[in-house]
């Protein structure tokens, strides 16, 4: 009963032998093989599909991310053409507009003092939060972080003390901060933080906190879109002012007043502090136009948040008067006697009106009004009112979206400036400076271009960081501002590290923050991390999957906000009116209107479910997608469309208007906003006439706007078309 084969060595050795042969040897007919060969190509498969689903999904993340901050840029390019044509006709005209736009630039030293009184503050014995007592010690820091993580919130006296302090730090500090690893054992270097708290928990779980042996430097963002901006603040100025020689902090695009408006910080502030919110953002707001610009380790290694152009001169950058740039976005106003040139100053971009007779024709284009009615006749009269300004601003809102030449500048000549006197060119150059180290990506093409996808600063090539690198004899560059999926990235030859400290930026999963470490040897050292515990427990397949989902929900609501021109470009394809296009039509279509540069042909199945006969039904198509958006069934599709696709730029003019935070504009704030809208309309607008859309909105008759009465008036304004 088997002891045969037991019994007979001969036997054993034999099949023992076999037995190795097959393994050392395989019969590639063999079926255990057949079954590996195709276990490992079914694998390979299923990870490049996953993989190219995680790309696909980060490019509609990061399009719809620039596309955002595109319509930033051009909300600023609208209000600064309105600012050119606008005269003030009264006093009360002319103080409005200096609260909206120049408010708290030219506060000076006594005054800010005096409007930030925290002195005169009391702290409430009820009070069970921490304590601030300056100058700062290490136990303040450490009560900082654990009041945090337990959700409490600093006392605002306290909050606006150290904003005085710190602002009184980094006034002393130079443009640019010298670091040296010869003081300590390394250099840490964090990227965008974006208001998540926990991210910056974790580093210092991991690293360990800032002192005399750990240097850090943040490279800029530490604000908007995380809930939690004001509490990173507020520990970094804490450990800025306990260690300054070992803890460095950079400007980024988003230490920037007007960007705070409209991606949360500001609100967040004031919801966090109603009482004293408007006194602690003045002072954030003027902090923020004190932080250096740049950090040189070891002379070899430049860190800046954006990046550089081909006319980045670090030698202008330590010289220039850095406090004067309260917001990058807000250029200098060209001079009255230079009134012949036209700075797009937002952008970047310049040009002499009279190069272009076909700019000066569009300008002529304005749509004539109609004849206005009897002003007796309330009625017709505000019905042609609501008309005639929005025909108007939709005017100017396409003169301010109009596409630049077709053939694409190069972004020497573009930001070419020779027909501008000396001081003007001076002031541009320093503000162009800036605004490309704050807003600059690079790129793998050679050169130097605008940078059209976040419309503003530039893109730069590997021959423009050779020639930096060469000039001022750098190693390598350090630099933050995009979102990488791994927390960091290399490119143009190693000589270009992008460093992204914000993990799961998009969506839980999306992806992995890092920050870099430097010893004397400059040698990069890695670390990754997901501050997110639920980020942990999830398999590759779902995270992708739910970020997959979180992806494609923003850009349905993207492709809903645009339902209008989705239609116009639909039946550009559909000749015959059949409601039908060709799926290549459709995806040739939707990408002519939102320009997001997606594939779309590989996006379709997310996107588009039924077909007939492979032709899409669209109007049936944008049906379902209003069907997803519509949150409330009376709100008609089209006005809700609007509302979609205006939300952000109308809600950062209601905080531009809300000059004091409270989240209410007055009548009178109301009135200026529309004649300002209207300056360049060739019409006269009545008080009479405004006080009727006025009413018509304050449906609690308060005699204030809320937010909510205020995007009324453009649904009024959309039904009344």
């Amino acid at each position: 009963m088997g002891s045969g084969s037991s019994a007979n060595p001969t036997n054993y050795k034999y099949s023992l032998q076999k037995s190795e042969n097959v393994q050392t040897l395989p019969d590639e007919t063999h079926p255990a093989f057949k079954a590996a060969v195709l276990i490992q190509q079914w694998y390979r498969r299923y990870v490049a599909r996953l993989e190219m689903r995680r790309r696909c999904t980060w490019r509609i993340f990061q399009s719809i991310e620039y596309a955002c901050e595109q319509d930033q840029i051009k909300l600023h390019n609208f209000f600064s053409y309105l600012m050119d044509h606008f005269t003030p006709s009264s006093s009360k005209e002319r103080d409005f507009i200096s609260r909206m736009f120049i408010s708290g630039e030219s506060f000076k030293e006594a005054e800010l003092e005096k409007y930030c009184d925290y002195e005169s503050m009391e702290v409430p014995d009820s009070y069970t939060g921490p304590r601030l007592s300056f100058p700062l010690l290490p136990d303040h820091a450490t009560a900082l972080l654990e009041a945090f993580k337990q959700k409490q919130q600093l006392h605002a006296r306290y909050v606006l003390n150290l904003l005085h302090e710190t602002r009184k730090h980094l006034k002393q500090l130079p443009n640019i901060s010298h670091v040296s690893t010869c003081y300590s054992e390394e250099v840490t270097v964090c990227g965008d933080l974006h208001g998540q708290l926990d991210d910056l928990f974790f580093i210092f779980y991991k690293n360990g906190l800032p002192s005399p042996s750990k240097s850090y430097v943040f490279n800029g963002d530490f604000v908007d879109r995380g809930k939690q901006s004001l509490e990173i603040l507020i520990v970094l100025f804490t450990f800025l002012l306990i260690y300054p020689k070992e803890v460095h902090l950079n400007r980024g695009n988003h230490e920037d007043h007007m960007v705070n408006l409209r991606y949360g910080f500001a609100k967040e502030v004031m919801q966090k502090y109603k009482v004293h919110g408007k006194k602690i953002l003045k002072m954030i707001q003027n902090v923020f136009c004190w932080l250096p610009l740049a950090t040189l380790i070891d002379q070899k290694v430049l860190i800046i948040h954006g990046g550089i152009s081909d006319t980045t001169d670090l030698d202008m950058l330590q010289k220039i008067q850095r406090n004067k740039f309260i917001s990058v976005l807000r250029g200098k106003k060209r001079k009255e006697s230079n009134k012949d040139v036209e700075i797009q100053e937002i952008n970047g971009e310049s040009k002499v009106e009279a190069e272009s007779s076909e700019s000066e024709s569009d300008l002529s284009l304005s749509p004539q009004p109609r004849p206005a009615p009897s002003i007796t006749n309330r009625l017709e009269f505000s019905k042609w009112l609501r008309q005639t300004v929005q025909e108007q601003i939709e005017w100017c809102r396409q003169l301010v979206d109009s596409e630049s030449e077709p053939e694409e500048p190069t972004y020497s000549s573009v930001v070419s400036l020779t027909e501008l006197d000396t001081q003007c060119w001076t002031h541009q150059e320093e503000w162009k400076q800036i605004l490309d180290i704050l807003w600059s990506d690079p790129m793998p093409q050679e050169g130097c271009r605008v940078n059209t996808v976040r419309g503003g600063g530039c893109y730069f090539g590997p021959d423009v960081t050779d020639k930096i690198l060469e000039k001022y004899n750098l190693q390598f560059l350090i630099r933050s501002h995009e979102c990488k999926h791994e927390g960091y990235e290399f490119c143009h030859n190693r000589k270009v590290l992008t460093i992204f400290s914000a993990s799961n930026y998009y969506e839980i999963g999306s992806n992995r923050g890092a920050y870099v470490k430097l010893g004397p040897d400059l040698v990069p050292h890695f670390v990754q991390y997901q501050a997110s515990k639920t980020a942990h427990t999830l398999t590759m397949t779902q995270r992708i999957s739910r970020v997959e989902e979180s992806a494609f929900r923003a850009l349905r609501e993207k492709l809903f906000a645009h339902t209008s021109a989705l239609i116009s470009a639909f039946k550009a394809y559909d000749k015959d009116n059949t409601g039908k296009i060709s799926l290549s039509s459709w995806a040739m279509a939707v990408e002519s209107v939102l320009h997001l540069g997606l594939p779309w042909r590989m996006l379709r199945p997310q996107l588009v479910r039924s077909t007939v006969d492979g032709m899409l039904e669209y109007k049936s198509w944008l049906d379902d997608l209003a069907m997803e958006q519509r949150s409330q069934e009376h709100i008609q599709s089209s006005l809700l469309e609007v509302i979609y696709r205006n939300r952000s730029n109308l809600e950062t003019i209601f905080r531009i208007i809300d000059r004091d935070h409270s989240g209410l504009i007055s009548f009178e704030e109301f009135r200026q906003t529309w004649k300002l809208f209207s300056t360049h309309m060739n019409i006269e607008l009545t008080d009479d006439g405004i006080d009727d859309l006025v009413r018509s909105i304050d449906f609690n008759k308060d005699g204030n706007i809320d937010f909510n009465e205020f995007l009324e008036a453009f649904r009024l304004v959309k039904q009344s078309q």
